[in-house]
C-alpha cells in the first residue's frame, strides 16, 4: 500500500495498459435468420405428429344420404309477398323501426294509409334472400336491424316525409323510387321537385314558346313587305291618272267605305300627308252635291221648299 501510495504512480503519469479491448463495428444483432442446429432438426423430425390412417379407406365407406330440409310454407308465403311488394309498387322506402307505443303505430299507419302508403313489417331472414337474387342487391346493407317497408304505387315522397316527422322512432334509411335507389338526402331532394303534371306543363310551354316566336318573326317581314308594295302600287296608279291617290285601309288595300246616307255624321278628315281639302257634302244626305255639266252656264236649281204641316 505504501508503494501504491507513493508520490509517482504509473496510472497517475499517463500510463496505459499494454493490451486494450477495443470493440469495432456495429452492435450485435440477434434477429438475423440462423439455420437450426442439425441435432435440433433431427429432434423435430422425430417428434413430428403423424395422423393415424383410417382403418377403412373413405372410398370404401358407403355414401351418406343428403338430408333435404323442406322449406317452411309460411316462409315461402312471406317471401312471395315481399317479391310482389317490390314488383307492384313504384316507391319502396326502408326505415329502421325502434320500439314505440302501439297507439302511435296505429296512428302513423292511419295517416300513411290516407295517402295510399302501406306499412309492412318484414324479417331480415325473409328479405335478404329475395334481394340477393333481384336487381335490388344494393339495398342489402340497409337490412341489418329491425326494419319496416313503406310501399306505395305512387311516388308520394313529400307526404311520407311529412308523416315521418311526427314519428321520431322511425328513421328513413333509403328508398327505391321508379327503379332508382336513393339515400335519405336523395329522397328529400326528390320530394322538393314539382309534380309530374306540372313538370309536363312547364316542358310543353317551353317547347311551344320558341316555335311561336319563330313563326311571328318569319311572318313579320313578309307582312311589312306586302304593305309597302301595296302603297307603292297605289302611288304609281295615282301618278298615271293625275289624281291624288285614294286612301286605303291598312293591311287590306281597299278604299274606306263612306258613311250611310241620312246619318248626319260629319265626314271623316282626309289622311294626313295628302294635302287635298275635304269634299263638300249635302246636308242631311252626306253625299256630295251634283255639279252642272260643263258649258251650260246655268246655275243649279234650288231645292224645293218644304211645305208646312198646316193648310
Amino acid at each position: 500500500m505504501a508503494a501504491l501510495g507513493g508520490r509517482w504512480t504509473p496510472w497517475r503519469g499517463g500510463w496505459l495498459p499494454a493490451v486494450q479491448a477495443v470493440r469495432r463495428g456495429s452492435k450485435a444483432v440477434t434477429r438475423h435468420w440462423k439455420a437450426m442446429h442439425f441435432q435440433r432438426q433431427k429432434l423435430m423430425a422425430v417428434t413430428e405428429y403423424l395422423a393415424p390412417r383410417p382403418a377403412v379407406p373413405p372410398r370404401c365407406l358407403p355414401r351418406q344420404k343428403e338430408t333435404h330440409v323442406e322449406e317452411d310454407g309460411y316462409a315461402r308465403l312471406l317471401r312471395r309477398q315481399v317479391e310482389e311488394a317490390f314488383r307492384d309498387n313504384r316507391m319502396i322506402a326502408v326505415c329502421q323501426y325502434n320500439s314505440m307505443p302501439g297507439e302511435d303505430v296505429v296512428l302513423m299507419r292511419h295517416y300513411l294509409r290516407k295517402h295510399g302508403i302501406e306499412v309492412k313489417f318484414v324479417l331480415n331472414e325473409i328479405v335478404r334472400p329475395v334481394l340477393s337474387q333481384s336487381k335490388y342487391k344494393n339495398l342489402l346493407p340497409l337490412f341489418v336491424a329491425r326494419n319496416i317497408l313503406l310501399v306505395s304505387p305512387e311516388t308520394k315522397a313529400k307526404e311520407m316525409l311529412r308523416v315521418l316527422k311526427g314519428a321520431p322512432q322511425i328513421n328513413l334509411l333509403g328508398a327505391c323510387i321508379d327503379g332508382t335507389i336513393l339515400s335519405r338526402r336523395g329522397v328529400e331532394s326528390f320530394a322538393k321537385l314539382p309534380s309530374l303534371e306540372a313538370a309536363r306543363g312547364q316542358t310543353v310551354g317551353a317547347l311551344a314558346l320558341l316555335p311561336s316566336q319563330t313563326s311571328s318573326l318569319l311572318q313579320r317581314g313578309p307582312a311589312h313587305l306586302t304593305a309597302l308594295l301595296e302603297q307603292h302600287v297605289c302611288r304609281l296608279r295615282a301618278a298615271g291618272t293625275g289624281s291624288p291617290p285614294e286612301p286605303t285601309c291598312a293591311g287590306t288595300g281597299s278604299p274606306p267605305e263612306p258613311p250611310p246616307a241620312g246619318t248626319g255624321s260629319p265626314p271623316e278628315p282626309p289622311p294626313a300627308g295628302t294635302g287635298s281639302p275635304p269634299e263638300p257634302t249635302c246636308a242631311g244626305t252626306g253625299s256630295p252635291p251634283e255639279h252642272p255639266p260643263a258649258g251650260t252656264g246655268s246655275l243649279p236649281e234650288p231645292p224645293p221648299a218644304q211645305s208646312s204641316g198646316a193648310h
